[in-house]
C-alpha cells in the first residue's frame, strides 16, 4: 500500500515485455520512457521510477549512471570502491540522492514527482542496510550513513520515500 486506499500492483506479465530502453540524460527523462512504455501495456495508472545519486564535485556524477557507474554489470562494491576512488583528496563532498516517478495514463504522462535528500560522501563505508550507495551516503540529519539506519527509519526520509510521498499526495488530492 501507498498510502492509505491507494495500492500497488505489479504490472501483469512484466517478465514476458522486452525492458525499456533508459536512454534519458536526466531522472526525469528515463522516469517518463519507462511509464510511458510499460504504461501503454497497462489497464490504467502506472509509475515508474528513476533514481540514483549526484555528487557535486564530480559535476553530478554518477547521476543517471548511478547503477552503472563502474560498468553496466557492477556491482554495488565497484560502484562504491569508483566513487571513493574518485573523491581521493575532495574536501567537498556535497551530495543528494534523487528520484522521480512518472505517472501514465495508459501510456500518456501525466505527472512526474521530484525527490531528494541532501549529504555527503563519506570516506569510507559504514553500515550494512540498505543498498547502493547507502554505506557512503552521510546523512548529517541523522548524524549517520544511511547504511547505518534502519530501513523502517530511512524510508520516509529518502529521495524515494519523499516522490512517493509526493505521489500519494496527488492521488489522494
Amino acid at each position: 500500500m501507498l498510502a492509505a486506499g491507494i495500492d500497488l500492483e505489479a504490472l501483469p506479465d512484466l517478465a514476458s515485455i522486452v525492458p525499456c530502453e533508459e536512454t534519458g540524460e536526466t531522472f526525469e527523462e528515463n522516469a517518463v520512457l519507462k511509464a510511458t512504455y510499460y504504461g501503454g501495456r497497462a489497464p490504467g495508472l502506472l509509475i515508474a521510477e528513476d533514481s540514483g545519486i549526484e555528487v557535486d564535485a564530480l559535476g553530478g556524477a554518477p547521476g543517471v549512471r548511478s547503477a552503472r557507474f563502474a560498468g553496466e554489470r557492477a556491482t554495488d562494491e565497484e560502484n562504491n570502491r569508483l566513487l571513493l576512488e574518485r573523491l581521493r583528496g575532495v574536501t567537498d563532498r556535497t551530495a543528494r540522492y534523487v528520484s522521480v516517478i512518472a505517472l501514465a495514463d495508459r501510456g500518456k504522462l501525466v505527472r512526474t514527482f521530484r525527490g531528494t535528500v541532501e549529504g555527503s560522501i563519506a570516506l569510507e563505508p559504514a553500515g550494512t542496510n540498505g543498498f547502493g550507495y547507502d554505506p557512503l551516503f552521510y546523512y548529517p540529519a541523522r548524524g549517520c550513513t544511511f547504511g547505518e539506519l534502519p530501513m523502517a527509519e530511512k524510508n520516509p526520509l529518502s529521495h524515494r520515500g519523499r516522490s512517493f510521498a509526493k505521489l500519494a499526495a496527488f492521488l489522494s488530492s
